[in-house]
């Protein structure tokens, strides 16, 4: 399995990440370091330390909300959209996939029963009206 980016010409829509890279061994981080929005995946044996840390405070400007998407359990369907609102993709994400939502539209479907998923924007988040539109 391979991790699959979704583009409208050069511009990356979302970045879907099968559970079987998810969870592989060691860090492995699936954003770019440009990204408003970060997203890795750990796997440590007992015993290994991280060191306490802090994180600074670093002005940054951020213009875009971008979303990650975790199935815990269950599946939805993720459609995405290009820069023109046209669906470019449907994309089955089943129990331990990520999708990384970047630039573009999207919209789910919950396919399953009991599904849980967790969602992970940056914020902060100003509201509906102002944060999105629907098409």
């Amino acid at each position: 399995m391979k991790i699959i980016e979704y583009k409208d010409n050069d511009t990356l829509l979302a970045r879907f990440i099968p559970s079987a890279i998810v969870w592989n061994n060691d860090l492995n981080f699936f954003s770019k370091d440009d990204e408003f929005i970060q997203a890795g995946s750990w796997i440590y044996q007992q015993g290994k330390k991280l060191l306490p840390h802090t994180h600074n405070k670093v002005k940054r400007e951020v213009n875009l909300t971008q979303e990650v998407i975790y199935v815990k359990k269950g599946k939805i369907i993720a459609s995405i959209y290009d820069l023109n609102e046209k669906r470019i993709a449907e994309v089955d994400v089943n129990e331990g996939d990520i999708i990384i939502l970047l630039n573009g539209g999207h919209g789910y479907e919950i396919a399953e029963d009991e599904t849980q998923v967790l969602e992970i924007k940056n914020g902060p988040y100003l509201g509906a009206d102002i944060d999105r539109r629907r098409f």
